[in-house]
């Protein structure tokens, strides 16, 4: 049993369930110490002849309705206390995943999310059993381990004190061991986070992994990193049996002493009178009290186990939850009933969080409403930073970013996001069908199936769906991979075009097709967009030569703004890009 603040309130929410586990543990703890004392007593009649058979068989009959009433509160504790830890393990998975859902870009840039998945796994599983097995066996080793004792010492108090020496040994050892055992565990989880990591990178990229042949370096360095979760499961282990054969050992040592001690006692006893005799059904009782004893004693050495690995997971999860939101809703937000598109940059600079390089300096643009809007610029040179800043991915300073004249900063970060159409470079899809990837925004429930395919459309993508077997039910695999890199970026327009958003941001969305396409695809988001504002980020001048207008980035600077035609003739920068891509389409050509 173990305590956090992170799973303290589901103690609270489940009392009730807890209480009617531990009652009904409670009663059959009592009900099974009642039986030795039944045994012994016909161990004694038999032995003085003061019980026949009928006698024994009517004892027995007790004997098997405590049994059968053990079995009962065995099914309640069961049902109960297991099915609280399962609520435990569910709320905190949600709350895991909520709270990671809202961290922003800079935790996932330092944390690898196959690492992560270990959390989600493995420390959830030990804090549950911390919570559900671990309460059962807290609650026998200290109701049933005690009550025995009491029982034991009423038999006889000396004998009782000399069985209960190698138990506080047993206690002492296994504190110290436990610590120990902690830090192996957290050494042994982070072995196989590091493991999860690597497994997870390394088939998310095996198609580049077989096309440089590095299938047998990938094995070698997976055997490493299963060898180093091997050795460090191994020590915990080792830890773990240490302590199980010291508690075996002195639980051995003490059946001994009440066998030897106990039988001497019926012997020197035997010539008093009745009542201060230790007869042969007493020891009996008195063993198996102490038989009823070793399971609480057992189960100390697993809480010390299941607790050290509990306590070590909920520390490793906590570390998640602790974690600080950067990028959340100002606390006097501005809700606007309906966002309509302008846009405005204000001197704005900026730089990633703990890096020390300005990757936008100065900008300063204005973009109204319904106006379609090229960026053009190198590689690396700020253009998707700018994009970033949109969809509130990163903060910014106050005063700098704005939208319909309202600062960015004092915008609901939902209403931002839920007012921008996003396709993204990588065009990333999930596994799942195609007309599902199409209506994100929307939930599944909806009948979207024509406003699916009239997005498909316009992206140019539908003839293509329609060669599949299933349609828009086909399933795609992870990230989209049974697609093509075009056709990826066109289901990327099309669930972009489905939210019919005040704001479209394209960056760079159709590096993957061929012009005649990119050409369809233009004219149709020309269009459908009419009266709304969309951004196009490029790095072909064809993209974007119709554009309302044109702004050219470069090493996070503004170099240039204007139509395609007013750039030819004041921007050699401009004019260099044009003639360079010129000679590039005339050497692919030929």
């Amino acid at each position: 049993m173990i305590f956090g603040k992170a799973i303290n309130k589901y103690y609270l929410k489940n009392w009730y369930m807890f209480l009617a586990g531990i009652i009904a543990l409670v009663i059959i703890d009592t009900i099974q110490l009642e039986i030795p004392g039944l045994l012994g007593s016909i161990v004694d009649g038999l032995d003085k002849g003061t019980i026949d058979m009928s006698g024994v068989i009517d004892v027995l009959k007790i004997v098997a309705v405590y049994v059968a009433i053990i079995m009962g509160g065995r099914f309640i504790w069961r049902m109960t206390i297991f099915s609280a830890s399962r609520r435990f393990d569910y709320g905190l998975r949600n709350d895991m995943f909520a709270h990671a859902e809202k961290l922003s870009n800079e935790y996932y840039s330092e944390h690898k999310v196959g690492g992560l998945m270990a959390y989600f796994t493995n420390d959830l599983e030990s804090v549950r059993r911390a919570v559900g097995p671990g309460m059962i066996m807290f609650v026998d080793a200290v109701y049933l381990g005690g009550l025995a004792l009491y029982k034991m010492s009423f038999l006889d108090t000396t004998l009782t004190i000399y069985s209960a020496i190698p138990m506080l040994l047993i206690a002492l050892t296994g504190s110290i061991i436990g610590k120990r055992m902690r830090n192996k565990f957290k050494e042994a989880q982070k072995a196989f986070e590091d493991l999860s990591d690597f497994t997870t990178e390394s088939l998310s990229g095996i198609s580049v992994v077989k096309a440089f042949v590095k299938e047998r370096s990938e094995i070698n360095e997976f055997l490493k990193s299963n060898n180093v979760a091997r050795v460090k499961n191994l020590e915990y282990v080792k830890m773990q049996a240490k302590l199980q054969i010291i508690i075996r050992t002195f639980v051995s040592l003490i059946f001994v002493v009440i066998l030897g001690y106990g039988g001497y006692l019926v012997h020197l006893t035997s010539t008093l009178p009745e009542a201060q005799q230790f007869s042969a059904g007493k020891l009996t009782e008195f063993y198996l009290l102490f038989s009823s004893l070793v399971w609480p004693m057992m189960a100390l050495a697993m809480i010390i186990n299941i607790r050290s690995r509990g306590k070590g997971s909920l520390q490793r999860i906590e570390q998640i939850l602790n974690q600080k939101i950067d990028v959340k809703d100002d606390e006097n937000i501005v809700h606007l009933d309906n966002i309509g598109g302008d846009i405005e940059f204000r001197n704005l600079t900026f730089r990633y969080p703990k890096t020390n390089v300005d990757v936008l300096k100065n900008l300063s643009f204005k973009i109204k409403q319904g106006e379609t809007v090229g960026i053009l610029g190198r590689t690396g040179s700020g253009k998707t930073s700018i994009v970033d800043l949109l969809l509130r991915i990163y903060n910014v300073d106050e005063g700098c970013v704005f939208i319909d004249n309202v600062d960015i900063m004092k915008l609901p970060i939902k209403q931002v996001r839920n007012s921008i159409g996003y396709v993204p470079q990588d065009g990333f899809l999930f596994s799942d069908s195609i007309k599902n990837n199409i209506s994100l925004s929307f939930s599944k429930t909806d009948d979207l199936y024509s406003s699916v395919k009239k997005a498909a459309k316009l992206s140019d993508v539908h003839d293509n769906i329609s060669e599949f077997t299933e349609g828009y039910d086909t399933v795609i695999g992870e990230r989209g991979v049974t697609l093509s890199g075009g056709q990826r970026q066109r289901v990327a327009i099309a669930r972009a075009l489905i939210k019919n958003s005040p704001i479209m941001i394209l960056d760079d969305s159709v590096s993957a097709v061929d012009t005649k396409t990119e050409e369809t695809i233009l004219a149709n988001l020309k269009e459908v967009r009419n009266h709304k504002t969309t951004l196009i980020i490029a790095h072909r001048i064809t993209t974007i030569k119709n554009a309302d207008k044109i702004i050219i980035v470069d090493d996070g600077e503004i170099v240039d703004l204007g139509k395609h035609e007013e750039l030819l003739t004041r921007s050699d920068f401009y004019k260099d890009m044009v003639e360079r891509q010129k000679l590039e389409d005339e050497m692919g050509v030929e």
